[in-house]
């Protein structure tokens, strides 16, 4: 009678899961946006921000040093895993933080192409960074309910 499981509580893969879907879903978001050339768009738009805002806090990058800091986030990301497949401290808190700044980042390609009237680069990976985070968001939630439940 040990090892009855329960039904209704979401086991951690289902949360683990999500979260590695999120983080392939941002590496072909990275790809994406390497091959439409983002940063053609991006320096050039925050330069002009910041000649008008010089307090604006966005950076401008190198593509060397872009694609290196992505790629070197994607491989941390994926690498806490096994971490929030194992409920460690701090991986609920992170995965909402990760579900929250991916679905803006969503947001923001597709709210800016609306804006600029034309495709930006990324947009067309842009709705599975939606639907990932909130898919996401939803493991967390259940998760952090199934918690509660537990003490």
């Amino acid at each position: 009678m040990g090892n009855v499981v329960n039904r209704h509580e979401p086991r951690p893969s289902r949360h683990a899961q999500a979260w590695s879907v999120l983080v392939g879903a941002l590496a072909l978001h990275v790809a994406d946006e390497a091959v439409t050339g983002f940063l053609e768009f991006y320096n050039p738009l925050v330069l002009s921000i910041r000649s008008q805002v010089a307090w604006f806090p966005m950076p401008t990058f190198t593509f060397r040093v872009w694609l290196a800091g992505l790629v070197a986030l994607v491989i941390g990301l994926a690498a806490l895993n096994g971490a929030v497949r194992r409920g460690a401290p701090g991986t609920v808190l992170a995965s909402w933080a990760l579900a929250a700044i991916m679905f803006l980042n969503g947001l923001g390609h597709l709210g800016g192409s609306l804006y600029f009237a034309r495709w930006l680069p990324g947009t067309t990976s842009a709705p599975l960074l939606l639907v990932a985070s909130l898919w996401l968001g939803l493991r967390t939630w259940e998760r952090t309910q199934s918690a509660g439940r537990a003490t």
